[in-house]
């Protein structure tokens, strides 16, 4: 049965699938997931047009006492089941498509791990390095203020993502807490301890990362202990899911960051290199590696590639030459969907980011359960719900795609967008 709709009016060219960027990539995925709906296809163009996008204009004074404009974004993609949730970025790349497009991966994501978030996203276009300590202060409670309107515990819940980190969210919590008259912790997760945040939460992702990869491994009779990884980007992500996939007898062959790609046969010394990135920024210069050239890294024979950095970074002109048997998408959107199907038709196991990335936003919403209830839980008790919640939410997904024959990316979203628009439907629309 088709729902097409006469009166429903196009969509604005920037929000349209040919659309080069993010967002189309993202459009593209929604539309694969439609005639797996039945019904609730009805509300499917509700998917394709966030419910509330906001540009702002982040003047600041600098150092100098020159004064510098900056562009922010927070958007807001949907919130059927629950207050907007997602990072905030600050990147000089940063995009309203790419904006939109992450919110809306939030959503799928939040839905695929059934928590009760809708998704929401945030950045600004800043190269955060050339900025002073003061500078990005400034900056920081200056944006906060200016998405203030649309932001709050039960409204949408920013968290730290690319550049930004605990301070940033300290900042931010108390530019709104002194806005509201009364200390607000959890309008942002991903804060410093003292200050309401999460014991896990810093590992959370890369950890969610790990087990997930390890359940996808089982499932295609790969041994873990045995595996060999290569990993786009050293951070929160790939460092934390590298650590934990050596400790668990894995050897980590190649890592690629900003700064370089090196490259170990024998596995690298990952603690040795979570150090060195620790005080340089960077996987460049560490010693105990050789220096192989960024094109090279998608020649690396390995059995597991995490693309952790940044988005499209799997194309259409690489997705031939990788050799990995599993991809586990630390990153958001890192891979287009000509490379899906390139890989898929290689018979390489893609394990979404949607699902696979999802473990920072699970323990985001400990956090935010925690803060207000104001009764924190131990470390252990923690990574326990965080394990069980990630391993069932993939339990669910292998079987949709094994029932529909389908990726894990598709059965992801068909998982989700069946739970996003379930709400829609129950709540119907007001006025």
């Amino acid at each position: 049965m088709s729902y097409s709709n006469p009166y429903n009016h196009p969509l604005p060219s920037y929000l349209q699938a040919d659309h080069l960027g993010p967002w189309g990539i993202y459009l593209q995925q929604v539309d694969r997931v439609i005639p797996y709906l039945g019904h609730l296809a009805r509300w499917a163009e509700t998917l394709k047009r966030p419910k509330r996008a906001l540009i702002v204009d982040v003047p600041i004074q600098l150092d100098n006492g020159t004064v510098a404009h900056f562009e922010g974004y927070r958007v807001q993609h949907n919130t059927s089941r629950g207050p907007g949730k997602g990072g905030v970025r600050f990147h000089q790349d940063v995009t309203l498509s790419e904006v939109m497009a992450l919110s809306a991966w939030m959503s799928i994501k939040n839905a695929a791990v059934n928590v009760p978030y809708g998704g929401a996203k945030g950045g600004i276009r800043v190269d955060p390095k050339t900025l002073s300590r003061g500078e990005l202060e400034r900056m920081t409670r200056r944006y906060t203020s200016e998405i203030g309107i649309i932001i709050g515990p039960t409204k949408d819940i920013p968290a730290p993502d690319v550049n930004t980190n605990e301070q940033v969210m300290a900042w931010m919590m108390d530019t709104y807490s002194m806005n509201e008259g009364a200390t607000s912790t959890g309008v942002v997760t991903g804060k410093p301890i003292d200050l309401g945040g999460s014991l896990g939460r810093r590992e959370a992702t890369g950890r969610g990362v790990f087990t997930v990869g390890v359940e996808a491994a089982n499932h295609i009779g790969m041994d873990v202990s045995t595996a060999r990884i290569a990993v786009q980007g050293f951070g929160n992500v790939g460092g934390i899911a590298g650590k934990l996939f050596a400790q668990a007898g894995a050897r980590v062959v190649a890592v690629q960051d900003h700064g370089g790609t090196i490259y170990q046969e024998a596995g690298l010394d990952v603690p040795a290199l979570l150090a060195h990135v620790a005080v340089a920024g960077t996987v460049a210069g560490f010693a105990k590696a050789e220096v192989i050239s960024n094109d090279a890294f998608w020649d690396v024979d390995c059995d597991i590639l995490i693309p952790a950095a940044l988005e499209q970074q799997i194309t259409a002109a690489n997705a031939g030459r990788i050799k990995a048997r599993l991809v586990i998408e630390g990153a958001n959107g890192p891979t287009t969907p000509e490379a899906d199907d390139i890989l898929q038709e290689r018979n390489i196991l893609v394990l979404p980011d949607v699902i696979a990335n999802a473990g920072g936003v699970t323990v985001s919403y400990f956090e935010w359960v925690q803060d207000f209830s104001s009764f924190f839980w131990s470390e252990d008790e923690i990574n326990a719900r965080l394990v069980r919640i990630m391993k069932e939410a993939f339990a669910g997904v292998w079987h949709l795609a094994q029932e529909h024959k389908v990726s894990l990316r598709t059965a992801t979203f068909i998982m989700a967008c069946k739970r996003i628009l379930h709400a829609r439907e129950l709540r119907g629309l007001y006025p």
